[in-house]
């Protein structure tokens, strides 16, 4: 019997996996879907044409690359329901308004005119009763210093170089959006509580977790279709 079958896992669940820099997300996905026999869905980096861009100028850059992320990860879910579940995705779709999107805004780096566009456009998009939300979304978290030691070890040249205080706010915001996020439900993991590279045995625990809040997730959205 594998893992998705011991623990009940539904063959066409759509998970998410979301957190700042730093703490695996990446990791996280492909540990899941090789023991849940799931497909994944990675956040497009590589090609994308305005990333090192905006972190040579946050304030000419933003709203072009949080335009970007949107449209990618838009298609990407869409993609993911019309094939019919049983993925695991790096990343989620809330993130970009919820952290990115608002914190140049606030901080004056995108306009408000730049904003409301975006938010309108997320909203028309994503906050409607037609967009399938997820079924369970795992939050990795950590300490700041454990963050940052593995941005330091794993990170991208552009990542190591940014100074120490963007990620320091983004570790704060990243804790203010989760504890008001209400989309789907969340299962919060302490990334110092496991270690995917050098225990592979370890994802089990957390497929136990996942299964519980995946039920409860089930019996909600029957809830709400009635």
């Amino acid at each position: 019997m594998n893992l998705r079958e011991k623990y009940n896992i539904p063959n066409d669940s759509i998970i998410t996996i979301a957190g700042t820099v730093g703490v695996g997300k990446s990791t996280m996905t492909t540990a899941l879907a090789k023991a849940l026999n799931f497909k994944t869905s990675f956040e497009k980096v590589d090609n994308n044409p305005y990333l090192e861009k905006f972190y040579d100028d946050f304030e000419r850059w933003s709203f072009h690359l949080q335009i970007y992320f949107l449209a990618e990860r838009f298609k990407e879910q869409k993609k993911i329901f019309e094939y019919g579940g049983g993925f695991i995705q790096d990343r989620s779709i809330y993130e970009d308004t919820g952290i990115f999107a608002k914190m140049h805004y606030e901080k004056g780096t995108m306009t408000k005119d730049d904003y409301e566009t975006y938010r309108n456009l997320f909203d028309a998009m994503v906050m409607t009763p037609y967009f399938p939300h997820p079924d369970l979304l795992i939050y990795l978290e950590g300490s700041l210093d454990d963050i940052l030691k593995r941005i330091q070890i794993r990170g991208r040249d552009m990542e190591k170089t940014t100074p120490v205080s963007y990620w320091e706010e983004m570790h704060q915001r990243y804790e203010d959006w989760i504890n008001s996020f209400n989309s789907c439900p969340i299962l919060r993991i302490d990334i110092a509580d496991y270690d995917l590279i050098k225990e592979e045995q370890s994802i089990e625990p957390i497929i136990s977790k996942m299964s519980h809040s995946i039920q409860q997730s089930r019996r909600w959205k029957t809830k709400q279709s009635f």
